[in-house]
C-alpha cells in the first residue's frame, strides 16, 4: 500500500504572482483533470521504444503493442468487477465520448424515455436528447435526491428504457446511493448506466450497473482514452456507433460486414498510449489502495467543506456535512463574482481552482437558487455575446496529492477575499469571456501574455 498523499508529475512548481513572489502551484482542480501519477509518466518512457499499430501488423513491435493495448482492456474489466461476466470493454476517448457511443447503440425510439437526473453534467444530459425522450429526477435545495425520488420516477408512465445516472457529482461531490439506486431499477428490469468520470479515481465502481463509463483523464492518466463496458450482446448487432477501418471484416462498394465486438466498436486507429496509461493509472490505484484512497478522501472533505462553512462571507453550495461526498466543493463569494474570486486565487495566492457552470448548467441554477426571470435575464445577456454576469460558483476539488496544509492555503486566501481586503493591483474583465486579468506588467501575467480563447467559465 503507497502512503497518501502521493506525488503527482508537476507538483509544486512555482509559478509567478502579481506581488512578485513565486509560490508553489496548488492545484484544486482535480475534478476536472488530474496530473499524471510517477508509474503513469514512467510506463509511457517504457512503452514508447515499442509503440506500434496495433491489430494490423505482424511485425513483433505490432504483437507487442497489441497485446499492451488488449491488456489494458482486460485490466479496465477487471478494475470494474467484470471478470466472469459476458461484457465488452471498448476504449474511446473519455466518458462524454463513451455516453454518445452508448446513446447511438442502444436503438433508442423517439418515443422511447430515459431517466436521468437534474444533477449529471452535460455528458449525460445531451447525449439522450437526440434519440429519446427525457424524464428527470429532480433534487431537493440542497442538490440531493432520495431513492424514494427515484423510484416514483422509474415508476411513472411510459416506462424507461433507461437509467442514466451519475456515481458522484462533479459539482459537490456528492455521492448517490448507486448501489441502492441500480437495485430499484433492476426490480422493475429496468438498465443502469452509471457514469462514473467522477467515482472512478475515489471509490470502486459499481459492479451491478449494466452499463459504466469513465475517463483516464480524471485518474491520473491524462492521454486521452475513456472506458464504456456493457453486455456484450448490446453491441454484436447493427453498424456501430462510429464506421470505418478495423471495425470490419469485409467491405464491398455495396456491401460491409462488421467485425465483431469490440473491434467493431473502434474504427480507426486507436490511442495505444491512452489505453497504456489508464492500465497504469488503474494498477497504481488499486496498489495504494481503496480503503487509504478513502481514508483520505473523507479527511480532506471534512477539513474542506468544515472550512468553508466558517469563512463569513462564504456560502457553500449542496448537500450539508453530513452528507457523503468526494473532497469536492462548490462555494460563492457574497458580493465578489465567481470568475474574480477564482482570478484572484491564482494570480494572488498560486491557486488552481474552477469556476463557472462546471458542464452542469441545470444543477448549478438550482444550487443558485435562481428565479425564471434572472435566468432570462444572464440567457439575453449571453446571447448578446455579454457574460460578464453569468452565473457560477468556484469549485476546489482535491486529489491524491493534496494535503491539509493545501486546504489551508485556500482557506486563509478566501478570508482575505472575502473580507474585502483590496488586492495588489486591479483587476478587468473581458465582456466576452467574463473572465478577470490583473492588471500587470509582472512576468507571468504582463498583457501580452495574456492569450486569446474561450473562456475559462464556459460549459
Amino acid at each position: 500500500m503507497t502512503n497518501l498523499p502521493v506525488q503527482l508529475i508537476g507538483d509544486r512548481l512555482a509559478v509567478p504572482c502579481v506581488d512578485g513572489v513565486e509560490r508553489p502551484y496548488i492545484v484544486l482542480d482535480a475534478a476536472a483533470s488530474t496530473a499524471a501519477l510517477p508509474d503513469v509518466a514512467e510506463r509511457v518512457g517504457e512503452f514508447l521504444p515499442w509503440y506500434s499499430s496495433v491489430h494490423r501488423g505482424a511485425g513483433y513491435k505490432s504483437r507487442l503493442a497489441t497485446d499492451a493495448y488488449e491488456e489494458a482492456r482486460a485490466a479496465a474489466l477487471a478494475f470494474s468487477g467484470r471478470q466472469g461476466r459476458n461484457d465488452v470493454a471498448i476504449i474511446c476517448r473519455n466518458t462524454t465520448e463513451a455516453i454518445n457511443h452508448l446513446a447511438y447503440r442502444l436503438r433508442l425510439q423517439p418515443d422511447d424515455v430515459v431517466i436521468t437526473t437534474v444533477v449529471e453534467h452535460h455528458a449525460n444530459l445531451l447525449p439522450w436528447a437526440r434519440t429519446a425522450q427525457r424524464r428527470y429526477v429532480e433534487c431537493g435545495p440542497d442538490g440531493t435526491f432520495t431513492v424514494d425520488d427515484v423510484r416514483a420516477t422509474l415508476d411513472a408512465a411510459p416506462a424507461p428504457r433507461l437509467l442514466a445516472i451519475t456515481g458522484a457529482s462533479n459539482v459537490t461531490g456528492w455521492l448517490p446511493p448507486i448501489g441502492d439506486l441500480i437495485d430499484v431499477a433492476h426490480q422493475r428490469g429496468i438498465p443502469v448506466l452509471v457514469d462514473a468520470a467522477q467515482l472512478a479515481p475515489h471509490r470502486p465502481l459499481p459492479i451491478e450497473a449494466d452499463y459504466i463509463a469513465w475517463s483516464g483523464h480524471k485518474m491520473y492518466a491524462p492521454f486521452g482514452a475513456g472506458i464504456l463496458i456493457g453486455p456484450t450482446a448490446a453491441f454484436a448487432e447493427g453498424d456501430p456507433f462510429l464506421a470505418g477501418g478495423g471495425a470490419v471484416d469485409l467491405v464491398d462498394l455495396d456491401e460491409v460486414v462488421w467485425a465483431d465486438p469490440p473491434e467493431r466498436e473502434e474504427a480507426g486507429s486507436p490511442n495505444v498510449i491512452g489505453a497504456v496509461t489508464i492500465h497504469a493509472a488503474m494498477t497504481e490505484l488499486c496498489a495504494i489502495g481503496w480503503p487509504a484512497i478513502v481514508a483520505h478522501e473523507t479527511e480532506l472533505a471534512t477539513h474542506l467543506r468544515s472550512g468553508l462553512r466558517r469563512i463569513r462571507g462564504v456560502r457553500l453550495l449542496g448537500p450539508g456535512l453530513e452528507a457523503p461526498t468526494l473532497a469536492v466543493a462548490a462555494f460563492v463569494v457574497e458580493g465578489v463574482p465567481h470568475a474574480l474570486v477564482a482570478a484572484r486565487l491564482s494570480a494572488e495566492f498560486g491557486i488552481g481552482v474552477r469556476h463557472g457552470c462546471f458542464c452542469a448548467h441545470p444543477y448549478l441554477l438550482r444550487l443558485l437558487d435562481l428565479s425564471p426571470v434572472e435566468v432570462a435575464h444572464y440567457r439575453d445577456a449571453v446571447m448578446r455575446g455579454d457574460r460578464r454576469r453569468m452565473p457560477g460558483a468556484v469549485r476546489a476539488s482535491a486529489s491524491l496529492a493534496t494535503t491539509r496544509d493545501d486546504i489551508d492555503v485556500l482557506l486563509d486566501a478566501l478570508e482575505v477575499i472575502a473580507t474585502g481586503e483590496q488586492p495588489p493591483v486591479p483587476y478587468v474583465q473581458d465582456p466576452h469571456t467574463g473572465d478577470y486579468w490583473p492588471d500587470s506588467q509582472l512576468p507571468g501575467w504582463s498583457h501580452g501574455e495574456r492569450r486569446l480563447g474561450a473562456s475559462c467559465a464556459r460549459g
